[in-house]
């Protein structure tokens, strides 16, 4: 046990930094200006408007958490020297706010279990909008809906959520596209998404995120969720023993630091070159846990990304402070960048606190100050960096457009459809046909998309384009120009596009044929058996393919058989897992029968087990595996309640196959700790789950929970599957 950590002001802290050679670290807001900051937007003005959780974990009970004392506050550098020192509150009294996300007049914000529109007068809230009030569908704050990412296709995407909305006119079109993630969410300049969980470094999208998700029969797809950095290792600088697992073997090494990521977040790519070339893209993550932040740099190979830490033995920033919490990251107008730093000593919430972490807080006394949150930009030591205000002038902002930062070209795109600029239109569409440099006619196509004015003849040619990142998000804006009479001109070169054969553009044209098989079912279909001939045994094609499928799985296998009786291939393999899991749907119980019948277990699962096991109980990708059918749950108690109270780390065999990380999260937390959880409530939530789903195990007494706890008096550390098995 180490000695109590000070709370040090920001010079002393910035103090205790190890930064890579050639930056500095730069304050731009601390407390009083700014508390306990989590999320924040930039807006034209190179404001900041901020995200206050001031009440996250107020003691290790979190005791009154749920008070409305939540703010967002605007702050702004008067004389542009890169302090920030005007604060003003916009809105106060919220409840654990987690995100926002500036939008044409006004300000989503997200307050769980509601997602708010606020309009902005002259810095003032106007009239409110609930815009959707399940955002969030409960759980802890760890495992809720984030992010809200204003992406380069004009939606707003989400981290630990499937779900995207955008504004058309007064309404809000909400759609449901693939789950990703879990704190943080950032894209590329080709628009893809990129996430991570908290034991996996970067996760992220080989596709466009809007496209694919339309066969729920699917479980996962390749192409989507993909492990773009499989290394989750961390070089703290400090002793880290105040990390929930800290009494693990392999948890720590022999100088007490944190071996792999715990509290992985804010993922951020940067797309500027104020860094200089080789940082391009590069891909930059936190670990508030570990009190640093890690550099990645990621490659494009075809259609897949692929990346890989930038250097071993050492991080980009690691602080040897213990109360530095880095939970958000941003590059900013200026290219530099931001890091929100929560300040506090509790960064894990309750519901997963483990007794060695409740008690590393309490005689170390890190439980106190609550008043503190800092905001630091990180930028070159050899470099002056200039504020970056937008002009009021449209062309000027469509000349924006062409700015090497991508930060800027986002904004520009953003404000011409927020304010509605059609009158830029022709110098969009000259912008788009302009050869040379390709982002600024990707930013101009997804522009004169955004203010829907994009037509065939804008399209047409990028499709046939050689750079196959133009094909890319040619392919990528079809659905926002495909129509019932325009389909006709389009499905020749989406066929000419697989005969050729395209192997790049194949998985996007099985995307597509969702969209035609809205106009043209045949014509659809017709294009399916097509790739399903060329592409046999390309798993991203096969996907692609079944994602249009739903009801005609085995309709498609057997045509696949007759094509190539291989049923090795990708394809075939792929339909006979789909339909795997569509028998198992139709032989399930009825769920809203068992919540009613198990109200407390149900509401326990939805609340602390779905975020990563699923609302099926099927598992996630990169969380958890099934617990549908798993034998740990519907086998003997004594295998589910060491599991359910004290937690399970490393592998475990579920029905056959072997579930480990980095392909899951390597540990799953016991809820034994958790004083909230009796033991009533606790056989409720395993009597519901070996009973859901196509489960039928017998049910769990509050007196089976207390046996257990008696049997395994003391014990701390969670499960190995070699233990459970030696019962």
């Amino acid at each position: 046990m180490y000695a109590s950590s000070p709370v040090l002001s920001p010079a002393a802290s910035m103090q205790k930094m190890h930064l890579e050679d050639g930056f500095k670290v730069e304050l731009v807001a601390s407390e009083p200006m700014v508390i306990a900051p989590i999320a924040m937007a930039f807006d034209e003005r190179g404001r900041m408007w901020v995200v206050e959780m001031m009440n996250y974990m107020p003691d290790t009970a979190g005791t009154n958490e749920e008070q409305p004392t939540g703010k967002i506050v605007i702050l702004e550098d008067l004389n542009k020297d890169g302090l920030y020192e005007n604060r003003k509150v916009f809105l106060d009294s919220l409840v654990l706010p987690r995100a926002l996300c500036l939008v044409e007049d006004g300000l989503l914000v997200a307050e769980p279990p509601n997602l708010w529109f606020v309009e902005i007068r002259n810095d003032k809230p106007g009239k409110i909008t609930l815009v959707d009030n399940k955002y969030s569908s409960g759980g802890n704050v760890e495992h809720e809906p984030n992010g809200l990412l204003r992406a380069l296709d004009n939606w707003i995407y989400n981290a630990k959520s499937s779900t995207r909305y955008k504004k058309a006119g007064q309404q809000w079109l909400i759609e449901e596209t693939h789950f990703r993630g879990q704190w943080g969410i950032t894209q590329d300049d080709a628009g893809r998404l990129f996430y991570n969980n908290n034991s996996q470094n970067l996760l992220g999208d080989f596709f466009a995120p809007g496209l694919g998700a339309t066969n729920p029969n699917q479980r996962s797809m390749a192409g989507y969720n993909e492990n773009i950095v499989p290394d989750n290792r961390v070089y703290p600088v400090r002793a880290t023993t105040g990390v929930n697992r800290g009494y693990m073997e392999g948890t720590l090494d022999e100088h007490l630091r944190l071996v792999n990521f715990t509290a992985a977040c804010a993922p951020t790519l940067n797309r500027g070159l104020l860094f200089g070339p080789d940082y391009y893209l590069n891909a930059f993550v936190a670990e508030p846990a570990a009190n640093l932040i890690k550099r990645n740099t990621i490659r494009q190979v075809g259609y897949q990304v692929l990346g890989e830490q930038a250097y071993q033995g050492r991080e980009f920033l690691a602080s040897e402070d213990e109360r530095f919490r880095p939970v958000n990251l941003y590059y900013g107008p200026d290219g530099a960048l931001y890091v929100l730093d929560m300040y506090r000593g509790i960064i894990q919430h309750k519901h997963f606190l483990t007794e060695y972490l409740a008690k590393e807080i309490m005689e170390r006394k890190l439980a106190a100050p609550l008043s503190c949150g800092r905001i630091y930009r990180i930028v070159p030591s050899n470099k002056k960096v200039k504020p970056m205000v937008f002009p009021q002038r449209p062309v000027q902002l469509v000349r924006l457009l062409q700015h090497q930062n991508g930060w800027v070209r986002d904004k520009a795109q953003q404000l011409l459809i927020d304010k509605k600029e059609t009158q830029t239109i022709p110098a969009l569409r000259q912008l788009l046909h302009r050869p040379g440099q390709p982002l600024p006619r990707i930013h101009a196509l997804w522009t004169l998309e955004g203010l829907q004015a994009l037509r065939t003849a804008d399209v047409f040619p990028l499709l046939q384009h050689p750079y196959w990142p133009l094909r890319m998000q040619a392919l990528s804006v079809l659905p926002s120009v495909l129509t019932r009479e325009t389909y006709q001109s389009y499905a020749p070169i989406l066929e000419q596009l697989v005969r050729k054969p395209d192997t790049l553009a194949a998985p996007y044209v099985a995307l597509l044929a969702h969209t035609i098989s809205s106009f043209n079912k045949a014509e659809a279909n017709r294009l399916l058996e097509l790739i399903m001939q060329q592409y046999p045994d390309n798993r991203f094609v096969a996907d692609a393919v079944i994602s249009n499928l739903q009801g005609q799985e085995e309709a498609f296998y057997q045509k696949a058989l007759s094509y190539n009786p291989d049923t090795s291939l990708a394809l075939p393999m792929q339909l006979v897992k789909v339909k795997r899991s569509v028998a198992e749907a139709k032989a399930r119980r009825d769920q809203e029968q068992l919540n009613r019948e198990f109200t407390i277990g149900s509401a326990l699962y939805a609340s602390i087990c779905q975020s990563c096991h699923g609302a099926d109980g099927g598992g996630l990708k990169a969380l958890a595996p099934p617990l549908n059918k798993s034998e740990w749950v519907t086998g003997p108690k004594n295998k589910l309640l060491p599991i359910l109270l004290y937690g399970l780390t490393g592998p475990i065999e579920v029905n056959g196959k072997l579930y480990q990380a980095p392909d899951i999260n390597g540990e799953m937390p016991g809820f034994g700790h958790n004083s909230e959880l009796s033991d009533k409530d606790l056989a409720e939530l395993a009597s519901y789950i070996r009973k859901a789903w196509n489960n039928n195990a017998d049910l769990v007494s509050e007196d089976d929970i207390t046996q257990t706890r008696k049997q395994f008096k003391g014990r701390k550390e969670p499960f190995t599957m070699e233990e459970l098995k030696a019962q």
